[in-house]
């Protein structure tokens, strides 16, 4: 959308290290799978100056949609893969069927979860890029108790009953349910 920022500091990149945040990425899951906690964790965010878009808001919206498109993207390349190594009557009896299901499934939950709207998840910046001014201030007010949100709604079951129906149609729509 007209800004270099990601580029110019190496986040254009599938290169998982440049994305890493240690804290999100390996600390927080790591106590997750230690303790049997709730998992919750994130990467880096993309840089975005917005003095470099066209139409701020709208533009970063757009871009903010990049990641869970990516991801959509990524999970169809998955399901073709995962086809080809055989589907599901090799999932259980080859690595690479068996890993590429695996990570279809986290794509596309990765896709779904991230496009909930509550800052800071990409759902948030999205929703925000296309409601009324008015509208967007109000859920940028909510942005510093983004992650309390997410853990209530994880604690309490509801953000499963979000997610999975919503993923569950994309596993269909992929061929993959």
């Amino acid at each position: 959308m007209g800004d270099p920022t990601a580029r110019m500091l190496g986040r254009l990149t599938l290169n998982p290290l440049a994305h890493i945040d240690w804290i999100g990425t390996v600390l927080f899951p790591l106590i997750a799978f230690s303790t049997g906690a709730p998992l919750l964790g994130w990467a880096k965010p993309v840089p975005v100056n917005f003095h470099n878009l066209r139409a701020p808001r709208r533009d970063f919206a757009i871009v903010a949609a990049a990641g869970p498109i990516s991801n959509l993207v990524l999970a169809s390349a998955g399901t073709l893969a995962f086809y080809a190594l055989g589907g599901f009557a090799a999932r259980y009896e080859s690595f690479a069927a068996g890993f590429m299901a695996d990570f279809v499934v986290i794509n596309v939950m990765l896709a779904v979860f991230n496009m909930i709207p509550v800052p800071p998840l990409d759902g948030g910046n999205v929703l925000s890029g296309f409601v009324p001014e008015n509208v967007a201030q109000l859920i940028d007010r909510v942005r510093p108790y983004g992650f309390i949100i997410l853990y209530a709604l994880l604690l309490t079951g509801v953000l499963a009953r979000i997610v999975h129906p919503i993923a569950q149609v994309i596993f269909s729509v992929l061929g993959f349910a």
